[in-house]
């Protein structure tokens, strides 16, 4: 049995459509991401929400929302000035920090988060470093010897982050070999690509062709891009280190 053009046209809206109103009704259709948290799925801390998941996209209020720790908190630990905290995006910190000699972002806020609430957290996976203001906010939490040691080299004052060269004396020493090669705020592609990766190695970690010139510095490109730093830089030092 044929169809007629104009019948089969109107099934298939019919079908399309009524397949998004049943999965809106159901809760299976959403239109924009979730900002839900990713929790654990095993030991004691089962069911609850991971501070690794937290990404760049986040505001200080979906951070609230998942973790319960408060919009005002994060703000006074990042010494964020604005009328409204819970608005404030993860991944502006880049930029508020960006004359820092190290990173304070997306990765510096899981650590904050999971030192002030007490939830898991591998401090090997990604270097986090935290302002003394956040420090002095971490203080008042139980918190491990490991966690203390952490903290005691990874500590950024506000007068070191005024004078980024202080910051250098000040920061944890590296040793020569990982240092020749690791991602930092200036680095730029030429200096990527002279370390033995290819172009599309980085392009395939960024999502987007790189800029013609490659003396641009990554984090002022994947700022202007709208990415967020933190994560374009673990994947891009994972590529580093693996080459």
């Amino acid at each position: 049995m044929k169809l007629k053009s104009n019948v089969l046209a109107i099934s298939v809206l019919v079908i399309l459509f009524g397949g998004i109103l049943l999965s809106s009704g159901l809760g299976w259709w959403q239109t924009e991401s979730s900002k839900e948290a990713a929790t654990f799925t095993e030991g004691e801390f089962a069911g609850m929400p991971n501070p690794a998941d937290i990404r760049g996209s986040y505001t200080f209020g979906d951070v609230q929302a998942n973790f319960g720790v408060p919009a005002e908190v994060l703000a006074q630990a990042f010494q964020v000035e604005t009328s409204d905290p819970a608005a404030f995006p993860v991944k502006e910190l880049e930029a508020q920090y960006e004359d820092s000699a190290v990173e304070i972002g997306t990765a510096s806020v899981r650590l904050f988060v999971a030192l002030y609430t007490g939830l898991p957290y591998d401090l090997t996976v990604e270097t986090s470093y935290l302002p003394d203001s956040a420090v002095q906010l971490l203080q008042t939490r139980e918190l491990t010897a490991e966690q203390n040691d952490y903290l005691a080299s990874h500590t950024v004052t506000l007068d070191t982050l005024a004078a980024p060269e202080a910051a250098v004396e000040t920061a944890p020493v590296v040793e020569e070999e990982e240092s020749d090669t690791f991602i930092r705020g200036k680095t730029t592609f030429a200096e990527v690509l002279s370390w033995g990766v290819t172009r599309e190695q980085i392009e395939a970690v960024l999502g987007l062709p790189m800029p013609a010139e490659n003396l641009t510095v990554i984090k002022d490109f994947v700022l202007a891009s709208g990415l967020d730093f933190e994560s374009v830089k673990t994947e891009l030092q994972a590529v580093v280190d693996a080459r």
